[in-house]
């Protein structure tokens, strides 16, 4: 296969602006890296590419010689479905221009750039979209999938605010999707991920937030770990219409703010942030400590992008990860019992548990308006995440995320998960995630936009039989 596309690379190279690399080419082994350090695959090439002229290009490419093909955006999908051995990978790095109308309250941004390029860009004017909890994450692989972060319950999921895209489709179109123009397809990518082409640009609707914004931290230690996880769950959905939660079951970070006897420690964190002011917000904090007293806690005002950035050293590139979801209707005491048994048992101190209570703004949406997989319905998204710094420490953890994740089965909603919250890719768990009537829309769109299933490196969606 190799051979096959340096046969017809100046082919490529001469349709294209973007540099095509090969193996032996300086900048490959920078190219083919993605977040996962676990993921160490050599794709045959990678194309580099700088418009959506050259994304046709190398799609139609990879179909003349008919190339496996993968797409990287900001290349932190857990299970690297980036790169492949022996495949053409469409690097949108690139394209990562964030270009905001202040007036209209919206922001064009290029498909390969992150959370970071874009927060930055929107909050030159104090405006902001959902974006994810780490700023390095891509926006476009985030928002095909959903988009969960801080902002959740105040606007919905990132692709509750998608209202444009341009996407180049399995046959090398270049297409315009909204409301008005290839609505099906429009549906289809706030939700249905990268199974109908490669987006490479998104436009997005925006809300005034911050510059500032307001947060605070409880931290409260293993021994204490069922009473906090019930003071979490008791709470959450009171104070989440309105801010940003997340519970968080790891190990406290050695910073400025944490007591010394706690750095490092395993327990539970609640993270709460605010967006309105900081007399509301602290208005909202005595009803967690009332319930169960901290070990620790830190409260104070932040920029957003801070807010946005502030989880990033639990989640360095090149960590090995692994990780694994349910969806919840409850977070029970049983659920508790099992979380409470398996938190000790995580041997490296960055693997941790993050708990998103699905309120507000999220419950507004009908179930049907976009193709996002999973109910509308309040619920729980949780997440198990191994985080590792050596292959070691990361063997271990994965069967700790495997065994955790078995425990919660039977408390799990049949609704599937998060399917960015996937490393493998298994069919049932997509489909489910999806449900039957939404999965079959998809596949009857995938079978007009892309009937051979050339985008499959993903939470895949197989074409409808005609």
């Amino acid at each position: 296969m190799t051979s096959t596309i340096s046969g017809g690379l100046e082919a490529l190279r001469n349709l294209m602006t973007g540099p095509v690399l090969l193996p032996a080419d300086a900048d490959y082994d920078k190219a083919r890296t993605v977040w996962n350090g676990e993921i160490d695959r050599r794709p045959a090439a990678v194309a580099r590419v700088q418009s959506a002229g050259d994304v046709a290009a190398a799609v139609g490419f990879a179909r003349e010689h008919r190339i496996e093909l993968t797409v990287r955006g900001g290349g932190h999908n857990f299970g690297g479905a980036a790169v492949a051995d022996g495949a053409l990978m469409i690097d949108l790095s690139l394209l990562s221009a964030v270009v905001v109308d202040p007036v209209a309250k919206t922001a064009r941004c290029g498909g390969g750039a992150t959370l970071a390029q874009f927060d930055a860009a929107t909050q030159e004017f104090g405006l902001a979209v959902t974006g994810g909890t780490i700023s390095n994450t891509g926006v476009g692989g985030l928002t095909l999938g959903g988009g969960f972060g801080w902002l959740t319950s105040r606007m919905g999921l990132s692709c509750d605010n998608v209202i444009g895209a341009q996407v180049v489709t399995a046959d090398a179109r270049i297409l315009h999707a909204s409301e008005t123009d290839n609505p099906d397809l429009f549906w289809a990518i706030r939700g249905g991920g990268g199974n109908f082409g490669v987006v490479t640009e998104f436009e997005f609707r925006l809300q005034p937030i911050g510059p500032l914004v307001n947060f605070a931290m409880f931290f409260w230690p293993l021994a204490d770990a069922t009473e906090a996880l019930r003071t979490c769950r008791d709470t959450a959905y009171e104070i989440a219409a309105t801010t940003g939660v997340l519970i968080g079951c790891l190990n406290a970070p050695p910073a400025p703010f944490v007591p010394e006897e706690y750095h490092f420690a395993p327990g539970v964190a609640l993270m709460v942030a605010g967006f309105d002011t900081p007399e509301e917000h602290a208005n909202l904090l005595p009803r967690i400590r009332e319930k169960r007293t901290p070990a620790f806690e830190f409260v104070t005002q932040m920029p957003y992008t801070a807010l946005q950035s502030m989880l990033d050293d639990s989640a360095p590139w090149g960590i090995w990860g692994y990780e694994k979801a349910h969806y919840l209707d409850d977070l029970s005491d049983d659920v508790i019992a099992a979380v409470v048994e398996h938190l000790p048992k995580k041997q490296s101190p960055l693997s941790f548990i993050p708990i998103f209570p699905l309120a507000g703004a999220f419950g507004l949406i009908p179930d049907d308006a976009t193709a996002f997989g999973g109910s509308r319905a309040a619920r729980w998204a949780f997440n198990i995440a191994g985080l590792a710094p050596t292959p070691e420490l990361h063997a271990a953890d994965r069967v700790w995320v495997r065994s955790l994740w078995e425990a919660l089965q039977p408390y799990a909603s049949s609704g599937g998960s998060y399917v960015n919250f996937m490393t493998d890719f298994d069919e049932d768990r997509v489909r489910a995630s999806y449900g039957e009537a939404k999965y079959e829309r998809l596949a009857q769109i995938k079978a007009i936009y892309d009937p051979d299933n050339v985008f499959h490196r993903n939470a895949n969606i197989k074409p409808a039989e005609a």
